[in-house]
């Protein structure tokens, strides 16, 4: 089947836009690390790969972009809002009872986002779930990302998800994994190290480098899904 969602309109913020629109959420945050480590990905994401925009966000035929690292989200709000999904008025009352920007992101109030999340270790099952209930639609094209977070792995949920989609070849699937080294357990070789062992393609990034990032977000990966493991500094 052919995608019939056209690519987002570049330009509409800059990247240096961001932090202003980060500013803007002033309500009591206990995970702005988390929020700023995905800056980077997500906007070269967004900006330059994902195939959706306000005006597709329900085309059966758009890229589905899952956030499973859903407890530090102001980047994602940030994102989304420099995209047009919603104005950015809705950004000074983030956390707020009466806001739709809640400190994780809920899809039934967020425009734009496809799932509830925040509690660790869902996201990627979630994803692995949809490329194959896109493939029973026969939705071959939409490609699925899924951002984690590289304490995510050390939950049960997620090994099983990778064990899965390998030998499944889900090649729509995409996951990005934002490493600070807040993992409790490792990997002999790292993390991309242990998809790879799971029969996917796994690479490693600098996470604030945006060719690196978009160079390997749109890499060649016949047969196989992606992970992208984007470094940034270390949690503080």
């Amino acid at each position: 089947m052919t995608n019939t969602t056209a690519a987002p309109a570049r330009g509409l913020r800059e990247f240096h836009d961001l932090d202003r629109l980060i500013a803007l959420m002033t309500g009591a945050e206990k995970h702005a690390p988390a929020a700023h480590s995905t800056l980077d990905a997500l906007w070269v994401l967004y900006d330059r790969v994902l195939r959706v925009t306000p005006d597709t966000v329900d085309d059966p035929g758009r890229d589905r972009f899952l956030l499973s690292k859903g407890h530090g989200p102001m980047a994602y709000y940030a994102v989304l809002a420099a995209h047009g999904f919603f104005g950015e008025e809705l950004l000074p009352g983030f956390g707020a009872y009466d806001s739709p920007l809640g400190h994780h992101p809920d899809r039934l109030l967020v425009p734009g986002a496809e799932i509830g999340s925040g509690s660790l270790g869902h996201g990627l099952p979630l994803a692995v779930g949809t490329v194959l209930g896109l493939r029973a639609q026969g939705l071959t094209d939409p490609r699925v990302w899924v951002l984690i977070g590289d304490a995510e792995l050390d939950e049960g949920s997620n090994h099983e998800a990778i064990a899965h989609a390998g030998p499944a070849g889900l090649e729509q699937l995409h996951t990005l994994v934002i490493d600070n080294a807040s993992a409790t357990h490792g990997w002999p070789g790292g993390i991309a190290s242990r998809f790879a062992s799971a029969g996917w393609a796994a690479v490693t990034v600098d996470g604030r480098d945006h060719k690196a990032l978009y160079a390997a977000f749109t890499a060649p990966h016949p047969g196989k899904p992606l992970a992208v493991v984007a470094r940034v500094e270390p949690k503080s």
